[in-house]
């Protein structure tokens, strides 16, 4: 084309496909750069606000609410009618159901101390020890998993054996709460007694599942005896659809989802908030009335029971006990070193205490 075709062209408006490709490109990239402005707007507004990319409530802890967790104006029944209640299935717990039962003791919850168990798997001494610590025990049997104990890992076939305390009435129970024996009590909790509610448990939590779960942790439960509702319970572990992997917790969520009640962290301090969330855990010490050992245990927790029968030398041993509670404390970069040593206090003044009761026979 000669240049003064070229002119006429233009003028004509005609531009050559070679230029319009590149004005076409233009407009993307610009277009482009223009959303990578809008999201890094978005993104420094949201950093300037401390947000982050984690906005859950959990995760974006603010101490808000100024009022006390307790409402003062509660109605009270007698100490005969409530109990703490806990469980054995082997002698293998026997040191933390010791040291829990103790601190019930120390921090005076007003309330029977009621420890069901299985008395084909227990020692007479295992049962002398924790009499010993305060303990009223209460025999029962066993129930056994569903569906032949399929998808159940072994440490928790046991466990649907903790329905049995819906069976306390019989014995003059009104209101009870569960507490698992990796537990220890922190502060006196006798303002939860009267709740109105049928069932009430802390809200699970999970390292790495940000925000809020809907599901409960099922090693402190608010609960009304009632051996009827034990009947109808029992009756549908078969026929119910739940997640076997997870046990009666998984059962007890399916069973009270949509009744249950969330009671504060503050009633299962589960170490899993003081990983997730040190703000929360931080925040919820000067109400802190149970701490739930979850993800690291001051003791063996896997000893091996053939049968359900312990050995009692292990058992019994104090120098692996305190091995394992040193071990402890090594895990997770030392971060629960604090807790363990709650446990650790609790437990050494608990052997002061019993000493020698219950000699081996």
């Amino acid at each position: 084309m000669h240049h003064s075709q070229k002119a006429s062209s233009d003028a004509l408006g005609y531009i050559p496909l070679a230029r319009r490709r590149l004005d076409k490109r233009a407009k993307i990239l610009l277009g482009l750069l223009f959303l990578g402005g809008v999201v890094v707007g978005y993104v420094l507004r949201m950093n300037a606000d401390g947000l982050g990319p984690k906005t859950s409530a959990l995760d974006n802890y603010q101490r808000i609410n100024p009022f006390p967790m307790i409402h003062s104006d509660y109605a009270r029944i007698t100490s005969e009618e409530r109990a703490v209640v806990s469980s054995m299935y082997t002698d293998s717990y026997v040191f933390p159901l010791a040291v829990l039962g103790h601190t019930l003791k120390r921090h005076h919850i007003n309330a029977r101390r009621i420890l069901i168990y299985l008395p084909n798997r227990v020692s007479n001494r295992t049962l002398c020890f924790v009499q010993a610590a305060g303990w009223e025990l209460h025999p029962v049997e066993f129930i056994p998993p569903p569906h032949g104990g399929k998808g159940i890992h072994y440490t928790f076939v046991d466990q649907y054996t903790k329905l049995n305390i819906w069976t306390l009435d019989q014995i003059g129970i009104k209101t009870g709460v569960y507490l698992d024996a990796d537990t220890i009590v922190r502060g006196n909790f006798d303002e939860i007694w009267n709740l109105p509610f049928e069932f009430g448990a802390v809200p699970d939590v999970y390292i790495d599942n940000p925000g809020f779960t809907p599901g409960f942790n099922a090693g402190v439960l608010f609960f009304h005896p009632s051996t009827k509702l034990f009947e109808d319970m029992v009756s549908k572990l078969e026929t119910t659809k739940f997640r076997l992997k997870d046990a009666e917790q998984s059962y007890l969520n399916h069973y009270f989802g949509a009744e249950a009640v969330r009671l504060p962290y503050a009633y299962g301090g589960n170490l899993a908030i003081r990983e997730r969330s040190p703000e929360v855990w931080e925040a919820i010490q000067a109400d802190m009335r149970i701490i739930h050992y979850t993800i690291n245990k001051p003791f063996n927790a896997r000893m091996k029971c053939p049968g359900g029968i312990c050995d009692p030398e292990e058992v019994f041993d104090l120098k692996k006990q305190q091995a394992w509670l040193k071990k402890a404390k090594g895990k997770w970069k030392g971060h629960f070193v604090p807790e363990l040593t709650f446990w650790e206090e609790s437990f050494k003044l608990m052997i002061e205490e019993i000493g020698d009761l219950c000699p081996a026979s």
